[in-house]
């Protein structure tokens, strides 16, 4: 039997990781004033940060909305869901509108830093990445690649939050465009993609007790 390498940190058992993604559900009602402690938010801004992206070029932002009046502002434009309001904390996963040159070499940059390298030898790298997001065929979807690239990043947050017993709720029901707006990033190279509330259920949320539907596994996946 494979054995984890020792310098492999395993913090959670195969059963904690499975009763945690069982036990989160999209949470309707949180608990309002239920604060997140600044600890386990750390943890979880730290998940944001740590989430994987194609070619490491991390396209996003994340807003941490915490101003109650800007959220109250924002709610008519979440289809009036309360989720908004009575979170505990409010994410606003964002997009890079374009990938230009300059986003290469900020990354390309970042890298030399970390790994003592200089950044010419970084060059090859660079330039697969022109050829495949600037001038490539990827160039005219890149919307959607960047889009593709935030929901991993939101996939990352979704798990760190259940794994640390934090509810979550991610909304697509909401008006980019007027989130846009509100938020005064029409001229920023970010734009909105989708939005997370996290905090703690609220006891009366019906939906809590609801059983979980999934297909089975063996209906989903496919050894060949």
């Amino acid at each position: 039997m494979m054995r984890v390498p020792s310098n492999i940190p395993v913090a959670f058992t195969p059963e904690d990781i499975a009763g945690a993604l069982r036990w989160r559900y999209a949470t309707k009602s949180f608990k309002a004033g239920a604060r997140i402690p600044s600890a386990t938010w750390a943890a979880l801004e730290d998940a944001l940060v740590q989430s994987p992206s194609s070619y490491g070029l991390q396209p996003w932002k994340f807003l941490v909305i915490e101003d109650t009046a800007l959220r109250s502002s924002l709610k008519p434009h979440s289809w009036d869901q309360s989720q908004i309001t009575d979170c505990s904390h409010l994410v606003v996963f964002l997009a890079r509108r374009t990938i230009e040159a300059a986003d290469l070499d900020r990354l390309i940059q970042a890298t030399a830093e970390a790994r003592g390298l200089n950044p010419e030898q970084l060059a090859p790298y660079r330039g697969m990445m022109e050829k495949d997001l600037i001038h490539g065929p990827r160039s005219a979807v890149i919307d959607r690649w960047a889009s593709n690239q935030v929901y991993i990043a939101l996939g990352t947050f979704l798990t760190a939050a259940a794994l640390l017993s934090v509810d979550t709720c991610p909304i697509e029901g909401f008006s980019p465009a007027d989130y846009d707006r509100i938020l005064e990033l029409e001229s920023s190279p970010y734009r909105s993609c989708v939005v997370c509330a996290a905090g703690y259920r609220d006891p009366e949320d019906r939906y809590a007790a609801l059983a979980k539907v999934r297909y089975k596994a063996a209906d989903l996946i496919e050894t060949i």
